[in-house]
């Protein structure tokens, strides 16, 4: 049998995460390995739940908004006329990366075109959903002295969030 994931294990899973219509947003279903324990990146919920499970389980976490991507931040969300925007960002889903006064780099996303009016809105797609994670438990292993070191995965880590 194999080891129970614990802290200090390095843990590979997959995933699917569904939006609040049930509608697939993301899914791995290559490996995505993590360091149970050490500020992997997973929602807190979703590491809580896969204490003490083993390779080959599954679980189903449910986050809120509040344990997941957060509320929508209607402040991040901006209205202008048309005509002031410039043509290649005139189109749904066109992006533009600016920076907002404390230096923190965000992507708007040009969510409605209506009326003369264009809509951008900075919010992660799925803040002010409940969403609901598949995880799968692909492998469990001890990790290394270097990963218990850099709190990080030998494979270089990639996070679910």
């Amino acid at each position: 049998m194999t080891d129970a994931i614990r802290k200090g294990k390095v843990v590979s899973v997959t995933y699917t995460l569904h939006d609040e219509r049930g509608q697939i947003f993301e899914q791995s279903d290559l490996p995505v390995p993590y360091l149970h324990g050490y500020a992997s990146g997973l929602f807190d919920k979703i590491e809580q739940q896969l204490e003490g499970k083993y390779a080959g389980d599954s679980i189903e976490a449910t986050l809120s908004p509040e344990e997941g991507f957060g509320p929508h931040d209607p402040a991040l969300t901006f209205i202008d006329d048309l005509e002031n925007v410039p043509p290649e960002l005139r189109t749904l889903g066109a992006s533009l990366e600016a920076q907002n006064a404390s230096g923190e780099t965000l992507t708007f996303v040009v969510k409605r075109i209506e009326n003369n009016k264009l809509t951008v809105d900075a919010n992660h797609p799925l803040a002010g959903q409940t969403v609901k994670f598949r995880v799968i438990i692909r492998d469990v292993r001890d990790a290394s002295p270097d990963e218990l070191r850099t709190g990080q995965p030998g494979a270089g880590g990639v996070t679910l969030q």
